[in-house]
């Protein structure tokens, strides 16, 4: 009976020594696995912010970053300005300077709104520039006549202009009437050629 207590008690000794072992051994192992897991993502997330340290955003921007940017825009621009004249581009509506009118008239036709458009976006782009707008007429009509109706083709070219943005310090209407024509005739064409208001800057 001695016999049979004293090996119960040596095997649940044994027990006992043999199970405290390996839950020791398996904590450890855990642990480490979270202390590598947590260098591990702590690493990542370093690497993440060195990337995000490193502007991937701004990597198609000039070199000096925003400001950069902004200069070469504003480069674009100034050289866009700052190129040969437009107004001296035959390829340009700045190089058409002649409204011309229908007969007795001195409404604005629609064919000649991209001309008068472009003249007023130079004017508002370049506010020390000028403009005289000279009014003409063919020779038919008596001179007195023809004075007022040039000037009222000056006048409607000076107020779509106006309408468009360019400013009235920048804008001067006269009257030419029959006393500067382009044409010399009694031909259509030629009083065609009359029936006109020219846009003249001052700087040339």
């Amino acid at each position: 009976m001695n016999r049979i207590l004293l090996s119960l008690l040596i095997i649940l000794t044994l027990t006992a020594c043999s199970s405290s072992g390996p839950v020791a051994s398996i904590e450890d192992r855990n642990q480490a696995a979270k202390g590598a897991k947590a260098g591990q993502t702590a690493g990542s997330a370093a690497s993440t912010t060195a990337n995000a340290d490193k502007g991937v955003e701004t990597s198609a921007l000039p070199p000096g970053g925003a400001s950069g940017a902004g200069k070469a825009l504003e480069g674009t621009v100034e050289g866009k300005a700052g190129g040969a004249d437009p107004r001296k581009d035959p390829a340009s509506p700045l190089s058409k300077r002649s409204i011309f009118f229908d007969y007795d008239s001195n409404v604005v036709k629609d064919d000649y709104r991209p001309v008068i458009e472009a003249h007023a976006a130079y004017l508002v782009a370049h506010k020390d520039a000028k403009v005289v707008l000279q009014g003409n007429t063919d020779d038919r009509g008596s001179r007195e006549y023809n004075l007022a109706l040039g000037q009222r083709r000056a006048e409607a070219v000076r107020k779509a202009l106006s309408v468009l943005g360019a400013g009235e310090a920048q804008l001067e209407a006269v009257s030419f009437g029959e006393e500067k024509p382009r044409a010399v005739g009694d031909t259509e064409q030629a009083y065609a050629e009359n029936r006109r208001a020219d846009i003249v800057y001052s700087d040339e």
